[in-house]
């Protein structure tokens, strides 16, 4: 038996569809011209290098000549409704060879960014030149999904013997692949993007697994676009790495992104390292803006944050000291304590193990009185989600430095310095550094209960857990669990850069 008798209805069928699609996408076409969003060879500009981009596939046209007029395909259809290429980025900044990078900008302006045959094709081209030249991809992913109506494709019913998807996820580990988004980004788009290294996109987008067409084909509804994945509601759960205000400011972000795995950088500045000796309040029970700790202690400006507003008790990001990128870990005081929660811990996990794959040195700024317990935090899985993080600490073999600006305490702490505090080629602490098995009030009151009970007035039991909590301090403090061995030095908070620095260098870095 053939599929002969079929192949009529199938091509009606996708005809239909196809027809269904140019609607919406026709609207959607008019609604971002209204924005005023910019062209995809105007964000190619933006992106790369001036005069540095060598084009692969610029003639390829949709495969639909059987049913369109050759000249209407070369202006309508140009490129397929992608571009890909090569081309140099931040060369200004870094090595010649460092600077080389892939680049795929999918083109709402053609077929809505679509994937068709030929579209197809150049990704699965470009992929295997990044590949075998160990080259960074940027990827510009708005568009539509896939397209039916490329009826010159008379050999296939599904289609889903293509290889892009797996071209794209098989990079993963070897290059860097930071995704920018714009606009409507769904079903194939919205999957290249979610299995992007790095994610990137403006306020106007909108990210799903399905448009609204097959939304509606699947019986599920009839939804605006807009309805639909919008990146306020994708950056609170993590789809998206950084928030964008627009396209300018996206590629901006993604050429920042992109360099710190380009290497280091001949011309720094910092700030005055003397402030951070007054950034940890006197009274042990506030909390304080970590952020001001890393902006400090960084090259000025280089701050990048991922996922900002996503697993919030623990900050991951991207620094530089001395022009040397390297990644970031820290617990923030002011969500949560500091505790390490199951969302931050898939979060921290994830973006060590990128790190690791790519060799970026690490710095665990850590001040946390645990894991984050309860019945609540067990309904997210903490159990799996906590344990993440050993998982990928015992994997690094990338250098992690830590130091203690405060509280360090429990399963917490250890899992933020790769798992034991033994693990990290330097572990130091500023002398507000405070340790022990879990947070000295809970360890009070679980320790001395029956003294603490035996105690009837309120105000006499206060003073007694006061000064429980005051001896376990004592006994806790850093230069004792330096003089324990349990760290390698206690430091002047002012000496924090060069003592990172000084770590890396002596474990090759």
């Amino acid at each position: 038996m053939t599929d002969q008798p079929i192949r009529p209805e199938l091509v009606a069928l996708q005809e239909r569809i196809a027809r269904t699609l140019d609607d919406e996408r026709a609207e959607a076409r008019e609604r971002r011209h209204q924005r005023g969003n910019r062209t995809a060879r105007e964000n190619l500009a933006d992106l790369v290098d001036e005069g540095s981009f060598l084009e692969y596939g610029q003639l390829a046209v949709a495969a639909q000549r059987s049913r369109r007029d050759y000249l209407e395909l070369q202006s309508a259809t140009a490129g397929d409704g992608i571009i890909t290429g090569t081309a140099t980025i931040n060369a200004q900044f870094t090595e010649p060879a460092r600077s080389r990078a892939a680049v795929i900008v999918n083109d709402y302006a053609v077929l809505a960014g679509t994937q068709g045959f030929f579209h197809h094709q150049k990704l699965d081209r470009i992929c295997e030149v990044a590949e075998a030249q160990n080259l960074p991809v940027v990827m510009y992913t708005e568009g539509g999904g896939g397209r039916p109506g490329d009826t010159d494709v008379t050999i296939q019913i599904a289609g889903l013997n293509l290889k892009s998807f797996r071209a794209w996820a098989h990079l993963s580990g070897k290059v860097p692949r930071i995704a920018v988004n714009n606009g409507y980004c769904f079903a194939g788009n919205a999957a290249l993007f979610g299995c992007a290294d790095f994610t990137i996109a403006t306020r106007q987008s909108w990210i799903g697994m399905a448009g609204p067409a097959m939304i509606e084909g699947g019986g599920m509804g009839v939804f605006d676009p807009r309805e639909i994945g919008p990146a306020e509601e994708q950056h609170r759960n993590g789809v998206i790495d950084i928030l964008a205000e627009d396209e300018a400011d996206a590629t901006r972000l993604a050429r920042q992104l992109l360099s710190y795995f380009q290497g280091p950088v001949a011309e720094w500045e910092c700030a005055d390292q003397a402030v951070l000796r007054d950034i940890i309040p006197e009274d042990r029970r506030w909390a304080y803006p970590v952020r001001r700790v890393i902006e400090t202690l960084a090259d000025t400006g280089s701050f990048l944050e991922l996922r900002r507003v996503y697993g919030r008790s623990i900050i991951t990001g991207f620094i530089r000291l001395a022009g040397k990128p390297v990644a970031l870990i820290a617990n923030d005081c002011q969500q949560l304590g500091g505790a390490v929660d199951a969302e931050a811990s898939d979060k921290a996990a994830r973006f060590l193990q990128i790190c690791n794959a790519f060799k970026l040195p690490v710095l665990s700024l850590t001040d946390t009185p645990g894991f984050m317990v309860g019945p609540a935090s067990e309904k997210a899985a903490a159990v799996r989600r906590m344990s993440s993080l050993f998982v990928t600490g015992a994997a690094l073999t990338v250098p992690l430095v830590a130091i203690f600006l405060r509280k360090g305490y429990g399963l917490g702490a250890m899992a933020m310095t790769a798992g034991s505090f033994a693990a990290p080629v330097y572990a130091a602490s500023w002398p507000t550094g405070e340790f022990g098995g879990m947070g000295l009030e809970g360890a009070v009151r679980l320790g001395y209960r029956k003294e603490l009970e035996a105690v009837e007035d309120p105000a006499e039991r206060d003073t007694l857990f006061n000064r429980l909590v005051t001896e376990l301090y004592e006994l806790g403090k850093a230069t004792e669990a330096a003089s324990y061995l349990e760290i390698d030095a206690v430091i002047d908070p002012a000496d924090t850069r060069e003592v990172v620095l000084a770590a890396l260098r002596s474990a090759g870095h």
